[in-house]
């Protein structure tokens, strides 16, 4: 197989025009002020003004260009350059001082130095990853003593089931790489694309153990029987921005959150 991150970048890339210009993320209403950050968020990112913020897998920026609308000094990162250009064209029409910087995650320490108060990372993005011990010694590695990590994530119950929701298809456990051929987009599922991605599921345990072994003290943990996107084939609106897959109903968890304290003992060289 070609390599995975070449295959995915060239999904995300082909995946840019489209996102831009779909409901899904309002860009007009968003270069007019509205926030792309979620009530889930925002109540465990709490007080984000005077910090320094690093945004993983940050899209096109929309998330980190609002993180420094409250207040703070953020640098976002992905591994589309598409992606990244988007996201200098959105922070230089909304007069951003936003940094932006193309890198593959695991790469990071090779090309940026600096360290953080907080790492934020959120929806859709350890899907895409193989390694999630690599993954959180990299949050550990930029992250102060006594930093912040603060993740929001699909649970990973809902990446077991078919697109239509009909039956289990995959193992919940990280057993192998996922290939899929995916025709159109979350963002716009009519959209005229067929890419390939490569994919990977992680259990909850595989992330804690993850966090915990890199050294961060994990200090809050929440399940939502709601997502906040209408992300998936079949969607159903219960409340205002709050959708639930109708099969599912409120039995079963949409999304998790998480916060961890890197510890003020951790070596700033490990990773």
């Amino acid at each position: 197989m070609d390599n995975y991150l070449d295959i995915n970048r060239n999904s995300w890339n082909a995946k840019v025009e489209h996102h831009l210009k779909s409901d899904f993320y309002f860009v007009d209403e968003f270069l007019a002020g509205r926030t792309s950050l979620n009530s889930i968020e925002l109540e465990i990112l709490g007080d984000v003004s005077s910090r320094e913020i690093l945004h993983l897998q940050c899209h096109f920026g929309q998330d980190s260009i609002s993180l420094s609308r409250m207040g703070s000094k953020v640098t976002g990162v992905d591994l589309s350059d598409k992606a990244i250009d988007a996201a200098r064209d959105l922070s230089a029409k909304t007069n951003s001082d936003t940094r932006f910087v193309v890198s593959d995650i695991y790469a990071l320490p090779e090309v940026l130095d600096k360290k953080f108060d907080i790492v934020y990372t959120s929806y859709g993005t350890i899907g895409w990853l193989p390694d999630l011990d690599k993954w959180a010694s990299v949050i550990s590695h930029f992250l102060k003593p006594g930093g912040k990590l603060v993740f929001v994530e699909f649970h990973p119950f809902i990446w077991m089931y078919d697109d239509d929701f009909s039956h289990v298809k995959y193992s919940y456990f990280n057993e192998e790489m996922i290939v899929e051929l995916e025709h159109g987009t979350y963002a716009d599922q009519s959209a005229d694309l067929f890419q390939k991605s490569v994919t990977w599921n992680h259990p909850t345990s595989e992330v804690l153990t993850a966090l915990l072994k890199n050294g961060l003290q994990l200090s809050s943990f929440r399940e939502y029987d709601w997502s906040p996107y209408p992300c998936f084939r079949h969607n159903e609106e219960f409340s205002p921005a709050k959708y639930r897959i109708p099969q599912f109903g409120n039995k079963v968890p949409h999304v998790f959150s998480l916060t961890a304290i890197k510890n003020c003992l951790q070596n700033e060289d490990s990773y």
